[in-house]
């Protein structure tokens, strides 16, 4: 691995919207979340800097595919189709899909409690994807940002939000606590990795330092920070 001094700069992207994953601060007007000191820690141990750019999510997997930034942690769940066009490191955090109602919603205690009602969910994610394969007669808007879904679930334009899971209990916890709950199990597990160009030299650099962290325990520090104990079946 490269050294710190000779450490090469790599065009990054992430979303400012997913929290606690990636969000600005409003003192230091710089981004903070899980995802970037994870990041930012690989790139210190594989001999990459970060120069970070935000995006909407649904333009970072095209930007990495052409070229146009050379890596992106945004909470970017692995698929098939997703792996076709980009290289991922392995998975770095295991997440699922979580229905969000009004905390006074009585009608919706599942999945199948959404047919039929409107439902919102972030534009190109995984959740819209689902959402369209599994229902039939509900109305499903596809919001650019998470802020804007849980505006219009609070406001009552949509029934339901259903989206991943940490970002959605993390909502539940804060700015949402009182006023809205989480219902339901977590639907079609999944995994985050970290996204770089197709046949990148720094996906195995990244691999071999994200697996020193897991072994050495800074990654648990990382994940205590942002979202309490790291669950005992976890490496």
């Amino acid at each position: 691995m490269a050294s710190a001094a000779h450490a090469v700069t790599l065009k990054a992207a992430t979303d400012p919207s997913f929290v606690p994953f990636e969000m600005l601060d409003q003192e230091s007007g710089k981004m903070v979340g899980f995802d970037i000191d994870i990041l930012n820690a690989i790139g210190e141990r594989a001999g990459f800097d970060i120069d970070l750019k935000t995006m909407d999510f649904n333009g970072i997997i095209p930007a990495v595919q052409t070229g146009s930034v050379d890596v992106a942690i945004a909470g970017i769940t692995i698929t098939e189709a997703r792996e076709k066009i980009v290289d991922f490191t392995d998975p770095y955090y295991d997440s699922g899909l979580r229905i969000l109602t009004a905390a006074n919603n009585g009608d919706i205690e599942g999945f199948e409690g959404l047919e039929g009602k409107k439902i919102g969910t972030k534009i190109g994610s995984t959740s819209y994807d689902y959402l369209t394969a599994n229902l039939e007669d509900s109305t499903i808007t596809p919001y650019p940002g998470s802020a804007d879904m849980y505006m219009a679930l609070m406001s009552g334009s949509v029934d339901a939000v259903f989206y991943d899971a940490p970002n959605v209990g993390y909502f539940a916890k804060t700015k949402g606590n009182g006023r809205v709950k989480t219902v339901g199990p977590l639907y079609e597990g999944q995994q985050y990795g970290i996204a770089f160009t197709e046949g990148s030299e720094w996906t195995d650099a990244a691999n071999k330092a994200l697996a020193e962290m897991k072994s050495d325990g800074s990654y648990a520090e990382i994940y205590q920070k942002w979202f309490g104990d790291l669950p005992s079946d976890s490496e």
